[in-house]
C-alpha cells in the first residue's frame, strides 16, 4: 500500500513539473484523485495497525490521523475531501484551474503523510 501511494505521489509531482497546458492540468488532477484515494486508504491501514483506530471514509480517516498526530491542519484535509468530491462529480474549466492551483501544496502534504507514517501497515 505504501509503495503504491509513494508511486502515485511521484507521478503527481512529475505532472506538476511539466509546463502547464490543459492536458497536463487534467492529467495532474487525475493523478491527484488517485493519490487522494491511496492516501486515505494508506492512513486507514496505518491507523488500524498502529493505533487500533477504525475509520471508514476519507473524512473519518483524516480526523483520526489528526488526532493521532500523523497529519496536521485537520481543516486542510477536510477541505481536500470536498475538493476531491468536486473533481469526481463536477467538471468545468474554472474548477479545474482552482484544483490545479492547490496541487503543489497537496503533494507536499501527501509526502508529509508518508514521512510521518514511518512504518508499513500490513
Amino acid at each position: 500500500m505504501r509503495a503504491d501511494f509513494e508511486r502515485a505521489v511521484t507521478r503527481l509531482d512529475e505532472a506538476l513539473a511539466l509546463p502547464k497546458d490543459p492536458i497536463v492540468r487534467d492529467s495532474a488532477i487525475q493523478r491527484f484523485e488517485i493519490s487522494f484515494e491511496l492516501c486515505w486508504k494508506f492512513l486507514k491501514a496505518y491507523l488500524e495497525e498502529q493505533h487500533n483506530a477504525v475509520c471508514t471514509s476519507p473524512r473519518t480517516c483524516f480526523r483520526s490521523a489528526f488526532r493521532h498526530g500523523v497529519i496536521d491542519n485537520d481543516p486542510f484535509w477536510i477541505a481536500l475531501t470536498v475538493l476531491r468530491n468536486y473533481t469526481v462529480h463536477t467538471y468545468n474549466e474554472e474548477l479545474a484551474e482552482y484544483v490545479y492551483s492547490r496541487l503543489a501544496e497537496t503533494a507536499r502534504r501527501f509526502r508529509a503523510v508518508l514521512a510521518a507514517a514511518a512504518t508499513e501497515p500490513e
